[in-house]
């Protein structure tokens, strides 16, 4: 079977709906965060520590996955679940952005969302590490440098592969500095791989999975209008929101993609993942997000509290005996202290990156928890606001 999904609850005012999506491995609740595991692992955690957070569905990359350990042995093992000992629904990504984070962005630190306070640049995608044409992208191996190529049936093929329920479509994601006539370009490649994904899928596909189309088109409504509008209209599964944002206006611009997109499919919007941007994402029509961000920070000693981040490595912390997040209940918080928590990371003890993404995976999952539960019981307004106005610092 292919994934069904059900809207449950709709905002009176908004665009936000909780529902389920239902897949062979179980189902999502949504609005839902998935956590992400681009190697078949969540970085210093075990698949039933992921469990017990709350977590529904984990995400894993398909570049990543491709060059080690390689998707014939993901086959072998019968496919990521068995792998990864995860059995609840998963997601693989298309290695599309893989190709842009190698590209544009490789040399420039850019990544999916930019502010105004920062310098605009003309860059492309063609920057030496990958090569993109009508068919294809040509890359190197972060591993080892030889030479590879993805096509939109190669990504497939490859996910195919590696057996997850939900897939993506191969695309091509571009900077968010990239000038308007090259965002356009690649909107419109995006498009005809989208075809090609969804042809190669219908005719190869053995198991039961399912495929997302990715709605690109950079900051400009024209084009994000104009994606969402030629996707939602292929016979997609669901639906990926990709791409590049103005930090200013992401939710502005999620805002327009949801409204041209069916009503009765999922949308996952790609790689975001700020308790503000989920809350706000949530009200404006996305159903599930990822990020590495919780984990990424995690381990970097970043912590999210109902206040804000905090940074553990600061002084003021050194002799802190409260919890990280005073109304938190996950392990760590039960456990430890933002004291205990200061030592490790000075000690530059393993232990540290374990507590910390444990109690950022739990703050994401239980914030958008708490917002799919505020939707069904016609409070999402009053939930908004009260998240809102707490958190305020950011380091």
């Amino acid at each position: 079977m292919s994934l069904k999904f059900t809207v449950e609850k709709k905002l009176k005012s908004g665009r936000g709906r909780a529902g389920t999506i239902e897949t062979e491995h179980g189902v999502i609740e949504t609005p839902a965060f998935i956590v992400v595991g681009t190697k078949a692992t969540v970085k210093s955690l075990s698949p039933e520590q992921v469990a017990s957070l709350g977590a529904q569905a984990v995400l894993a990359n398909t570049y990543h996955l491709y060059l080690e350990p390689g998707e014939e042995i993901l086959r072998q093992a019968g496919g990521l679940h068995n792998f990864m000992n995860w059995h609840g629904p998963t997601f693989t990504d298309s290695g599309g952005f893989q190709a842009f984070s190698l590209g544009a962005a490789f040399d420039s630190k850019v990544g999916k969302i930019i502010s105004e306070k920062q310098e605009v640049q003309t860059l492309t995608s063609h920057n030496s590490l990958v090569k993109v044409d009508e068919d294809g992208v040509t890359f190197k191996s972060i591993i080892d440098g030889s030479s590879h190529r993805f096509t939109p049936e190669r990504s497939i093929e490859i996910q195919h592969n590696i057996g997850a329920d939900i897939l993506f479509a191969f695309d091509e994601c571009t900077s968010p500095h990239a000038p308007y006539d090259y965002q356009r370009e690649a909107m419109d490649r995006t498009h005809r791989w989208a075809q090609r994904s969804l042809d190669y899928h219908k005719k190869n596909a053995t198991k039961n999975q399912s495929l997302y189309g990715i709605v690109q088109g950079g900051r400009h409504k024209d084009l994000r209008q104009e994606s969402a509008r030629i996707i939602g209209a292929m016979d997609f599964d669901g639906f990926g929101i990709g791409g590049s944002f103005d930090k200013e206006d992401l939710h502005t611009a999620v805002g327009w993609v949801a409204d041209e997109l069916p009503e009765g499919k999922p949308r996952h919007l790609l790689g975001i993942g700020e308790p503000v941007d989920l809350i706000l994402g949530i009200e404006n029509g996305m159903d599930t997000f990822d990020c590495v961000a919780p984990t990424r920070i995690a381990r970097n000693g970043g912590l999210y509290t109902k206040q804000g981040k905090i940074n553990i490595m600061n002084a003021e912390y050194k002799n802190d005996f409260k919890k990280i997040d005073e109304d938190c209940t996950c392990y760590t918080c039960t456990n430890y202290t933002r004291a205990y928590l200061s030592h490790l990371f000075r000690a530059k003890e393993m232990f540290a990156a374990t507590l910390a993404s444990i109690h950022n995976l739990y703050f994401l999952i239980h914030l958008v928890k708490d917002a799919r539960q505020a939707i069904i019981e016609d409070r999402f307004e009053e939930y908004k606001r009260e998240f809102l106005e707490g958190y305020y610092k950011e380091v």
